[in-house]
């Protein structure tokens, strides 16, 4: 196992930190404070409390980065260069509905580069985590993608959209053509632990579209790390800023744009 840096230690110490009330929070789940922030998109009091425990310790370990927050905003840098991304609680709506499977999710970009991220699931106790050129780890495990190339043999995840999200008929055409030749699609809700399970081998892909950094920055790293292609469902880089993803194992990488492919021609 490669040895975490400061820079993951310093995530993985905010992050544990954030997750003890998130815990607690979530065994008395009746009892939050809750607002409607938009159509079938939540914030919790929950959301809240983590975000600012994580901006408070991470401040303290690298008072010069700025921080990209769901809640909170931009906050500028004063290195210029390396910012937080941050997810305080990826899974919101598992989270109020009481499903145990949500997770806090940080990366770092250097300029436009995420060169680092930790998700952790505070549920199951899993880390993951990745640094640019030293690979990906769930707590001390080293992580690999698939080597599965055969689609029929393949689960898929993805996120579904709801209400107050568009594409619903586009992604209704791309998720038939995926079962028409995968073993399955799973829908879990939270993006960052799709793109971590795709680095750990428990899901062969996943695509979803309208993400947001924060959902997307840290897990990003870690697919890729582990061995992952990820690039916007055209194949493009952008994901970042354009909110689509495609994360794959290599073996399958190419079928699936072509199934994103041929509907964009309407075949």
């Amino acid at each position: 196992m490669a040895k975490k840096s400061a820079l993951i230690n310093a995530m993985e110490l905010s992050a544990r930190k954030a997750a003890r009330k998130l815990n607690r929070d979530f065994n008395e789940v009746e009892h939050l404070q809750v607002s409607r922030k938009g159509p079938a998109d939540f914030v919790s009091q929950a959301d809240l409390t983590a975000e600012a425990t994580l901006r408070e310790e991470l401040s303290r370990l690298r008072p010069e980065f700025g921080f990209i927050l769901e809640e909170g905003g931009v906050v500028p840098s004063k290195d210029g260069i390396h910012n937080w991304v941050i997810d305080p609680l990826d899974g919101t709506t598992n989270f109020l509905h009481g499903l145990p499977h949500f997770a806090i999710s940080i990366g770092v970009k250097a300029g436009k580069e995420v060169i680092a991220g930790i998700v952790l699931d505070p549920i199951r106790d899993e880390l993951f985590w990745a640094e640019k050129g030293v690979g990906a780890y769930m707590n001390s495990r080293r992580l690999r993608v698939s080597n599965r190339k055969n689609m029929a043999d393949c689960i898929l995840a993805t996120g579904i959209p709801f209400a107050g999200i568009a594409d619903h008929d586009k992604f209704l055409k791309e998720a038939e053509a995926v079962m028409e030749v995968s073993a399955g699609i799973r829908r879990f809700g939270v993006a960052s632990l799709d793109l971590a399970y795709v680095a750990a081998g428990r899901f062969d892909g996943f695509w979803e579209r309208n993400l947001k950094e924060w959902d997307m920055a840290a897990g990003i790293v870690i697919a890729r790390e582990a061995g992952a292609m990820v690039s916007q469902l055209d194949g493009g880089d952008k994901m970042l800023e354009k909110g689509d993803i495609l994360a794959t194992a290599g073996g399958i990488n190419k079928s699936m744009l072509d199934i994103f492919r041929k509907i964009r021609l309407g075949r």
